[in-house]
């Protein structure tokens, strides 16, 4: 069965770092393109960033770019969302999913979703 399932959430203090992680089963990572999502509360899911075939990554927007890295480790097919210098404003559900990387990186463009993690950045 195709999954993905999204882990390394948790609590985090403004400038704090996390790292996020997204395995999959039932497809080689190394030959999709995926992209991290994130649901803050009470606001629609949104883009943040995704990384095509050839490993290269678009965002969304400016606001995570320099703070976040999208990396694919073949070996354990996953793909990681390293996330420094977190603000408050990074509070949500963060998912992963499969679909087409593009520069805006829209939900409309993937259809295999993980669960999400929460990740709070609080003091």
């Amino acid at each position: 069965q195709l999954q993905l399932v999204e882990s390394g959430g948790g609590l985090v203090q403004p400038g704090g770092s996390l790292t996020l992680s997204c395995a999959a089963s039932g497809v080689r990572l190394r030959y999709q393109y995926i992209g991290w999502f994130r649901q803050a509360p009470g606001k629609e899911r949104e883009g943040i960033n995704c990384i095509d075939s050839d490993n290269f990554t678009r965002f969304a927007g400016d606001s995570e770019e320099g703070r976040f890295t999208l990396s694919r480790d073949e070996a354990k097919n996953s793909v990681y969302l390293q996330m420094n210098d977190l603000k408050p404003e990074d509070t949500g559900v963060y998912y992963c999913a499969m679909g087409i990387c593009t520069e805006s990186v829209s939900l409309h463009d993937y259809e295999i979703w993980g669960q999400g993690t929460q990740v709070t950045v609080s003091s």
